[in-house]
């Protein structure tokens, strides 16, 4: 969850292609047959003798055009089809439809194809409201209703969890969790299997993201910002995105049109001349603070006093600007150095109760609303009643530490990187909590440390990256044997092949709620409850 980053807008387009319902359409062209380039369907000698040799004979060649049905969506959003038993992967397609497709390239079990039409829309398709869907590629959903996005991921969830951990999940979108009011929670399918609940989505599922990050270049002489085109670094000008809080938008445009004004240049990556690469912005939304952070080639900036003195002027709601210093030839967004050219050098934010102090350099949540979903879920399946002690591994900057502490006894929180742990020792003194300690070090092995110290974990939460969990790290948590392990995860992949380790370990795992994040993507977060059995 937390290692998740998106920087875009949309997607793949609403259909690719012409959406086409018409019965002639239908009868005209049988499903998976074929034509050639010059629609010749019976023309295709010359074409398949330009195949590679090993996988000469398959049903479809390149360039060929064939009516398809799409049987399913893969986790990147694409539709899956199949040609004479020959898999097809088509963006933009949806599971349920009939669509004339354009085979692009072949491999030997499995290819890839262009939408031209889609000849019976699903009844979940919908129209991208995003004017650059087709462009971008932040956003894989956006074609598909916000109600067939729920359902989807929660399948995507309990194929993972039956195909890569073997486990056995419950029938049904069953919600058959039990709970008997002091924290305990059950499951009312006893061995019947996993309980996967429906997905928790948002009554306004846009607008929701609270950081920008956007990459600066030019175009036809002139300072651009927006998004790379898809499989390039080209980057075309963007004003308005949909998953973006409305404030970052007019932040981005507005510092744009300052650095026109100007004459401040932009960052050529081929070149590695120019000054200005990306523009990061954060909004708390809770607080309504913004802090704007200026990514440059060097530690100059020109006319730096104006600059300043415009966004003031016309941004009153940034409290702080910063700058980041990268004069590596990277890709990766932020350098090492970073100062405070005017205001404060932090913003604050909510979630729930507990305050949080965010930097230029803080990990935070993207998608506040969520997060206190997805963190009340947290606390309700680690079952505390305000006696237990809490191990919180990969810590980050306290986020889930802090808001567990409002109901245990004690917690303890490690984390790899330095600077989160320092951030989230600031966090816990910012709301008074005495009764929390972080640690810097790898949790594998800090854990087995605390335990020789005597520190005994009622339970223990994770929140890896989308890599899961570190091997010794599940080594620890089954020697540590606590009551709860409660795992939260961005990548429902590594979460199933953890939870067969740890149900082999003598864990049961109860219950799994999908939380959208994300939504418009296909990114879906899990909380997942197991039990010592």
């Amino acid at each position: 969850m937390k290692r998740q980053r998106s920087n875009g807008t949309a997607g793949r387009k609403e259909s690719a292609g012409r959406v086409h319902g018409s019965a002639e359409r239908e009868t005209g062209i049988r499903s998976s047959s074929k034509r050639s380039k010059n629609g010749n369907a019976g023309n295709l000698r010359g074409a398949r003798k330009e195949q590679d040799p090993e996988i000469a004979g398959l049903p479809v060649s390149k360039n060929d055009e064939v009516v398809i049905d799409i049987i399913g969506m893969n986790h990147d959003g694409e539709g899956v089809g199949r040609a004479d038993g020959y898999t097809l992967f088509v963006p933009g397609a949806l599971p349920g439809e009939k669509a004339l497709v354009k085979v692009l390239k072949t491999k030997k079990q499995y290819g890839y194809a262009k939408l031209l039409e889609v000849v019976v829309p699903s009844p979940d398709r919908v129209a991208a409201p995003c004017p650059i869907y087709d462009k971008c590629g932040g956003c894989q959903l956006q074609h598909l209703s916000y109600a067939g996005q729920l359902a989807w991921k929660r399948q995507h969830v309990v194929d993972a969890l039956e195909r890569i951990g073997k486990l056995r999940v419950a029938a049904g979108d069953a919600a058959g969790a039990v709970s008997d009011g002091a924290g305990a929670l059950g499951t009312a399918h006893g061995d019947e299997g996993i309980v996967v609940l429906p997905t928790l989505g948002m009554a306004e599922p846009w607008r929701y993201r609270n950081k920008a990050q956007v990459p600066i270049g030019v175009t036809d002489g002139g300072l651009v910002g927006g998004f790379y085109a898809r499989g390039s670094h080209r980057i075309v000008d963007m004003e308005t995105c949909l998953i973006q809080h409305e404030h970052n938008d007019d932040v981005v445009t507005r510092v744009k049109a300052i650095g026109r004004e100007l004459g401040i240049t932009a960052y050529n990556e081929e070149t590695g001349r120019g000054l200005f690469r990306h523009v990061v912005v954060k909004k708390a939304f809770r607080t309504g603070e913004m802090m704007l952070v200026l990514v440059t080639n060097g530690q100059d900036i020109p006319h730096v006093e104006a600059w300043i003195g415009l966004i003031r002027e016309q941004l009153p709601q940034v409290v702080s600007i910063c700058q980041n210093i990268n004069t590596k030839q990277t890709n990766v967004i932020f350098g090492d150095e970073t100062r405070v050219l005017w205001g404060r050098d932090v913003i604050y934010d909510y979630i729930g109760d507990v305050q949080f102090a965010i930097s230029t350099r803080s990990f935070y949540q993207v998608n506040p609303v969520q997060t206190e979903v997805l963190y009340s879920k947290t606390v309700e399946y680690a079952g505390l009643t305000g006696r237990e002690t809490v191990i919180d591994a990969y810590c980050g900057i306290g986020t889930i530490s802090l808001f567990l502490a409002q109901h245990a006894e004690r917690v303890y929180g490690v984390e790899i990187v330095k600077e989160a742990i320092d951030d989230a020792r600031s966090n816990a003194e910012l709301n008074g909590m005495k009764h929390v300690t972080f640690e810097v070090g790898a949790s594998e092995d800090v854990i087995p440390r605390w335990k020789e110290q005597g520190i005994e974990a009622d339970v223990i939460v994770v929140d890896p990256p989308r890599k899961g969990c570190d091997p010794r790290l599940l080594e620890t948590i089954l020697e540590m044997k606590p009551e709860r392990v409660v795992y939260v995860s961005c990548n429902p992949s590594t979460l199933a092949r953890d939870l067969r380790i740890l149900e082999d370990g003598g864990y049961r795992t109860v219950e799994v709620q999908p939380v959208d994040m994300f939504p418009h993507t296909t990114h879906i977060e899990n909380v997942a409850l197991l039990v010592r059995k």
